[in-house]
């Protein structure tokens, strides 16, 4: 076991052991890929939130979906098309958005992107295994 896999059980297991907080240094390894061109990493998680980076290559498409979760993103970089109920937006570096839990949305890469969101209550399919 590498130091980066000490330090990713050690981050776990502290806040499973009731800790009041949970931080993490970023680290490049350990992304899942639940779609095509798409990869995930949760970082951080509390009671009520959690924290998610996404990679999206340009070209990918997620799939129409929806979640009881709300979800509140911010684009880091690149840039995307955001199909959110009926409404279509383009959604660039600094540009943020919020999407109450319920409503089906999709996004289709238009370039090389990287997403930060927040999904509250917490997406128990999101958390680190």
């Amino acid at each position: 076991m590498n130091f980066c896999q000490k330090y990713e059980i050690l981050k776990i297991l502290s806040y499973h052991e009731r800790s009041p907080f949970m931080f993490a240094k970023y680290n490049s390894t350990g992304f899942i890929s639940p779609v095509d061109g798409i990869e995930m990493k949760t970082f951080v998680y509390g009671e009520n939130s959690l924290l998610t980076r996404f990679h999206l290559k340009k070209g990918s498409l997620l799939p129409l979906h929806g979640h009881p979760q709300e979800q509140t993103g911010f684009m880091v970089s690149g840039k995307m098309r955001l199909f959110i109920g009926k409404e279509v937006f383009t959604a660039e570096a600094g540009d943020s958005w919020s999407i109450k839990g319920g409503v089906e949305h999709r996004a289709e890469i238009l370039e090389d992107s990287v997403a930060i969101e927040v999904f509250s209550p917490v997406r128990e399919d999101y958390l680190p295994v």
